[in-house]
């Protein structure tokens, strides 16, 4: 992979990971599912632009009920429950052992060796980091988070019937589902005068929130991902996705001063390599032989 596109891999995953700062100063002034919903509605506004992608509306509607709308209804709520910016961005990425296990169910993929130990070594990360509950962090906090990673699991095994749409293109698209679910679902929960507040009240730092979620998170963000899975394997790309949960522990620690007990630190670490092992290439046996 060229310098260039190495470079491009490191800033998407660098705007993935402060997502998660990002997402906490927006729920400062506006209620979760509304955040959530006014993402979707910027995201959308380029789809007057772009010709639809040639994937049948069921599975566009699918697809965005679960990558978009399932994923983020249980996120936001979760940050605004009680689950810190940084150790959500980790927790998040268990979404990679619950698409391979849907994966094996759904579509009868046989999971690997590898994989199968990797989901392990996550799942003990998740259970050491529940254990820590208390304080800044709460048990509904991890429950709505896991359900947000199953979710995002469940859009990832969709959307391998999507073909080989262009990726800027879906995305755009895709936020076209989420906004009418999320408004409903926030003046079920929320009500209106909740949301007429969280309008009036938004002010520069809400503004901003749903500007960066919508144009930096979802449209460059997965517009540059994209461009690099069109450009090299899958599995050359993938394994930079690690970097985001390092990203967005760095800038929690940095803007928002989280801090992370040892024992959380471990399940983090145990959540990454558990990652690691499922994404990260290794050399094969015949590699090794020539190298030697």
């Amino acid at each position: 992979m060229p310098v260039r596109h190495i470079a491009l891999a490191v800033l998407v995953t660098a705007i993935w990971g402060f997502n998660f700062v990002v997402i906490r100063l927006g729920l400062g002034s506006v209620p979760p599912l509304l955040l959530a919903a006014l993402r979707f509605v910027v995201a959308a506004l380029p789809a007057a632009f772009l010709a639809r992608p040639n994937v049948p509306l069921g599975k566009m509607v699918a697809i965005g009920l679960t990558l978009f709308v399932g994923q983020f209804a249980f996120l936001f709520p979760a940050m605004k429950l009680g689950m810190p910016p940084g150790l959500a961005s980790v927790t998040l990425q268990s979404q990679a052992f619950f698409t391979i296990l849907i994966a094996a169910f759904v579509l009868g993929e046989r999971p690997k060796p590898r994989q199968l130990a990797g989901a392990g070594v996550a799942a003990a990360g998740l259970l050491t980091i529940a254990s820590t509950v208390g304080g800044d962090f709460t048990l509904i906090g991890l429950g709505l988070t896991i359900a947000s990673a199953t979710s995002w699991a469940i859009g990832n095994v969709l959307m391998r019937g999507a073909g080989k749409a262009d990726m800027l293109a879906l995305m755009v698209w895709l936020s076209l589902v989420p906004p009418i679910p999320l408004f409903l679902l926030s003046l079920a929960f929320e009500g209106w005068p909740a949301i007429a507040a969280g309008v009036s009240g938004m002010g520069l730092v809400g503004a901003g929130s749903v500007l960066y979620l919508a144009l930096l998170a979802t449209l460059v963000g997965f517009g540059l991902w994209g461009f690099l899975l069109r450009n090299h394997p899958a599995s050359t790309v993938a394994p930079f996705s690690l970097l985001v949960p390092l990203f967005g522990t760095l800038s929690s620690w940095l803007v928002l001063g989280e801090t992370f007990s040892p024992l959380r630190v471990a399940g983090m670490m145990l959540i990454l390599l558990g990652l690691a092992t499922i994404a990260l290439p290794l050399p094969t046996l015949s590699k090794r032989k020539r190298a030697a």
